[in-house]
């Protein structure tokens, strides 16, 4: 391969692999967020996670496009260590970056999915025990509560 295209391949490399840790960090805080109780940052998190996830991705057209000669019946680890292995170390670090944030992403959608259900079935509770003192006062103002069990005074 030419100095020039792999030299053009390493500067890609090089900002995806800064892209991709830019990602793993918005993750983890992401995560941290998410064990917290407050989860008002979380909106802020899904957008930019989207717009990071866009930027990736769209590196990695390009990264692919900068790959010539483009053979099909090669992977991206083949290819670099065909063409360009000066580029391979860069190329494991891109890999065990996006093993982790896939790993993250994952268990922040699990956390997600745990206070989803925590939350229904807190909601379903309260409803369940609105539903049962509706009439908590009458007409009159006056408590209306069920009586239940004997009356006071009664042995």
């Amino acid at each position: 391969m030419n100095n020039n295209l792999a030299s053009a391949l390493l500067i890609k490399l090089n900002e995806e692999r800064a892209a991709l840790h830019a990602f793993v960090v918005l993750l983890e805080n992401e995560q941290q967020t998410l064990l917290n109780a407050d989860v008002e940052p979380l909106l802020a998190f899904a957008e930019t996670k989207t717009q990071s996830a866009h930027k990736l991705a769209e590196m990695g057209v390009s990264r692919r496009q900068a790959m010539t000669p483009n053979t099909a019946n090669l992977d991206t680890t083949a290819w670099i260590q065909q063409y360009a292995p000066t580029c391979s170390a860069i190329w494991d670090e891109i890999k065990e970056l996006a093993t982790r944030a896939h790993h993250l992403n994952h268990t922040n959608g699990e956390v997600i999915q745990l206070k989803l259900r925590s939350n229904q079935q807190a909601l379903n509770a309260l409803l369940g025990a609105a539903k049962n003192t509706t009439a908590l006062y009458g007409r009159d103002g006056q408590p209306s509560l069920p009586i239940s069990g004997r009356t006071l005074g009664s042995g």
